[in-house]
């Protein structure tokens, strides 16, 4: 038995869980890992986050904590060894609404709808405090991954990105630099549980949250509608985007703006995410979400107070065609961090 797995054992010996039954249930582009645990009629989930890996188990306990207090449905945190990183937590069962969607498209508008209710929850809730909060130039920063291994991983030269940087930048200063929200960062269809038995917004149950920070009010929007992992249905699109509206109470005019830009942001940095953990982590199977993420980008530069960084952005960062896309894959897992 490894060391990791022998202090998990110690872990929910310790908590009436030792002789559950333990399966696998999920990993992500983190170190983290969940296992279920099922005991009888009873069922959690223990999720081991490593220690020094950049996943902190307090940061999760602390986050998980304020949402439920303002009303969100998160994981209750059952038991934990923050010092060895593990928690217990409550099972919300298998209902991601990317999964049932794959056999009940048409409660799209349903699911989406109870995902609004939630992120109308979270930005209008006061803030939890000392969350981080970049600034316009910050997040330009962050979407520099996308030439430095993107475009470099196909292309093998290192690109210079001072005028794509500049012109985000400048995007960001002039149209998404208003007022702050709570944002979950990576709010999308396999980060939401299918909780129909609640009420209201507590109807979604909400993953992956401990990322929380402060930030545009259309970037959680952007990461529901733009999906990395599937295609969301225009007419579902149209009628979220005018119900978050709705919900929100922002000008569509000003908003529209706004969502492109945070739109080309998060599909910028996305791109090199997923350039990275191939060519870093060896994890190949997130290229093949490259095309789609493409197209996002290409729908928000398509923009007209865009134009600058559209043409930066072409200058700079090939197309994912299949050739471009198997220049990154010979390379999966050969590039150190």
């Amino acid at each position: 038995m490894s060391d990791r797995k022998a202090l998990s054992h110690a872990f929910l010996q310790a908590h009436g869980w030792g002789r559950a039954t333990r399966s696998f249930l999920a990993g992500d582009a983190s170190d983290r890992s969940y296992d279920r645990l099922i005991s009888g009629a009873d069922h959690a989930v223990l999720m081991d986050a490593p220690p020094g890996r950049g996943d902190d188990p307090a940061t999760f306990v602390a986050v998980a904590g304020w949402l439920n207090q303002i009303g969100l449905s998160v994981p209750h945190v059952q038991a934990k060894d923050q010092k060895n990183g593990f928690l217990l937590l409550e099972d919300f069962g298998d209902a991601v609404f990317a999964r049932v969607l794959t056999t009940e498209p048409d409660l799209e508008h349903t699911l989406y709808d109870v995902a609004i209710d939630a992120l109308g929850l979270l930005q209008s809730a006061h803030a939890m405090p000392h969350l981080p909060d970049l600034t316009a130039g910050d997040w330009a920063d962050a979407a520099l991954i996308a030439p430095e291994w993107y475009a470099r991983g196909i292309t093998g030269e290192q690109v210079a990105s001072a005028r794509m940087r500049d012109a985000l930048a400048m995007l960001l200063s002039r149209y998404a630099d208003g007022p702050r929200v709570m944002i979950h960062r990576d709010f999308h269809a396999e980060n939401l549980i299918w909780l129909p038995d609640r009420a209201g917004a507590r109807r979604a149950g909400v993953l992956d949250f401990q990322l929380l920070q402060m930030g545009q009010p259309a970037y959680d929007l952007v990461s529901l509608l733009q999906d990395a992992r599937r295609d969301v249905a225009p007419q579902t699109v149209t009628h979220i985007r005018r119900r978050f509206l709705d919900v929100t109470g922002h000008e569509a005019a000003d908003f529209d703006v706004a969502y492109a830009v945070i739109g080309a942001q998060r599909a910028l940095r996305i791109i090199g995410v997923f350039a990275r953990l191939c060519l870093s982590a060896g994890k190949a199977h997130y290229l093949s979400m490259l095309p789609r993420v493409w197209q996002h980008l290409q729908a928000n530069l398509a923009h007209p107070a865009l134009r600058d960084l559209r043409d930066a952005c072409g200058m700079l960062l090939p197309e994912p065609t299949p050739a471009n896309l198997a220049r990154l894959q010979a390379q999966c897992g050969t590039r150190p961090a």
